[in-house]
């Protein structure tokens, strides 16, 4: 349905022309880079600054109109689509890094900075800014799903480098949350709250983030290896080893023929693993030493080390590329992608498990994943016209994640929750996930922020 009148009015007197009603904005902010899909909402804002967010929000919140953040848009599980219409809040135009504190490793950013373009400031200070999901997403994008991606296993994840927080609330207050410091013990932990939070409890204008320090030496290759099972239990053994890994990527077979047919590379369609090491040039040499002794007793070959840093882009650019890549095997296909993290102890049986169900369905999946944490994906790609393929892949879906529950997992490890794991919330936090709900209740009332996302319906 429209916007009421008055809301219209009120919005365009604020934004001017960054207020659109037109059909080539809102079907613009009504897909996502998955299957899912939804209605355009009502219309489409472009705020530039936090005040402007919270009028936004505030004149919403009087017509009782839904208000929905998007970052880029790159998001897997529908999380920016406005399923019950409203307004989407496009930040893009808030894409200022604000202040570098290099002397605290520290850097202020807004929520539509990218992590690429973060990293291009911060060139000439020795520092950057780790987490790296593949896409260029942006960095309030990030923070609200929670995000990870290559460099976890060292660098942690969104939830350990986001220091602090501007907030917009769904009354339209602007809190703070978070210091500068690098410890506090002051009451509850509110940029964790809103860190994973996928836009229900707040707006977020402003990110306070933790740097780190530029490797002096980098080292990266990728290996072969005859088997799933044995690339998989080769990282496994190295994470035991205490081996320390600035990434360790996982593909299978049909991801590395995706990359060649995409990239022009000339890799064994076989199972591969990607890895990088980061420190001092001896730490380094000795990590990666240490690596290739290991690996070549689960029967790895054909190293290929990254020498240079052109050589080490084009092997990570490979890597981010993989989406795309898989997608082209099944030209006009759309992806149901599965996210699931497990204790490294089970990571080799839920991948050979994966593997089977997606081979008895009949599926094209390739299989990749962040294997340094557990966490993997497999792509399986659908005829969008055709529901009973959705279907099928839906199932099997559900059961990777059932699976992971069973062994201690979750079912997502970094894509977040959106409309697509939603179903699926109950089993893994039971009574929690109801107090979930109640928090949303308490800081959104209205159910205005994101609505039909990551928590309960109300009764």
């Amino acid at each position: 349905m429209a916007l009421p009148e008055e809301t219209t009015a009120r919005l365009s007197a604020l934004l001017g022309p960054r207020l659109s009603l037109a059909a080539v904005d809102r079907d613009h902010h009504a897909a996502s880079e998955s299957f899912h899909r939804a209605p355009p909402p009502d219309a489409v804002a472009w705020p530039e600054a936090p005040d402007e967010v919270a009028q936004i929000v505030r004149i919403c919140a009087g017509a009782g109109v839904a208000v929905i953040p998007w970052g880029t848009g790159t998001s897997l599980e529908g999380h920016a689509l406005a399923y019950r219409g409203g307004v989407t809040l496009d930040l893009s135009r808030m894409d200022r890094v604000l202040e570098v504190r290099a002397a605290d490793m520290q850097a202020s950013v807004q929520p539509g900075v990218t992590r690429e373009a973060l990293n291009t400031e911060l060139r000439a200070t020795g520092l950057f800014f780790p987490v790296d999901p593949g896409a260029n997403a942006s960095l309030g994008g990030m923070a609200a799903t929670r995000a990870s991606g290559t460099t976890a296993v060292r660098y942690g994840t969104m939830r350990d480098n986001v220091l602090g927080l501007q907030v917009v609330l769904a009354d339209g207050r602007i809190i703070r949350t978070g210091t500068r410091a690098a410890k506090s013990s002051a009451g509850y932990d509110l940029t964790g709250l809103f860190v994973g939070s996928e836009g229900t409890l707040g707006i977020i204008t402003e990110l306070t983030l933790r740097l780190h320090g530029q490797p002096e030496e980098v080292a990266s290759a990728v290996c072969a290896f005859d088997s799933l099972d044995h690339a998989v239990e080769c990282v496994s053994a190295t994470i035991q080893s205490g081996t320390p890994m600035a990434r360790i990527e996982f593909v299978d077979a049909l991801t590395a023929r995706a990359f060649n047919l995409h990239s022009g590379s000339s890799l064994p369609e076989t199972p591969h693993l990607m890895i990088e090491f980061h420190g001092s040039p001896v730490t380094v040499r000795e990590d990666a030493a240490r690596f290739g002794e290991l690996a070549r007793e689960f029967g790895a070959r054909g190293f290929d080390w990254a020498t240079t840093p052109e050589d080490r882009a084009r092997l990570w650019r490979m890597r981010h590329g993989a989406y795309h890549a898989c997608k082209a095997l099944r030209p006009g296909a759309s992806g149901v992608v599965t996210d699931v993290c497990v204790p490294m102890s089970h990571l080799p049986q839920a991948v050979a498990e994966a593997a089977g169900d997606i081979a008895a369905a009949g599926l094209i999946g390739p299989i990749v994943g962040h294997v340094g944490d557990g966490n993997f994906h497999a792509l399986l790609l659908v005829d969008p016209e055709s529901e009973s393929e959705i279907a099928a892949a839906k199932r099997l879906a559900t059961r990777m994640a059932e699976r992971a529950l069973e062994v201690g997992g979750t079912i997502t490890g970094e894509h977040g929750i959106g409309v697509g794991k939603r179903p699926l919330m109950a089993a893994e936090h039971g009574e929690a996930w109801q107090v979930m709900g109640a928090i949303k209740t308490a800081l959104d009332p209205g159910n205005i922020l994101n609505p039909g996302k990551l928590v309960p319906d109300r009764n």
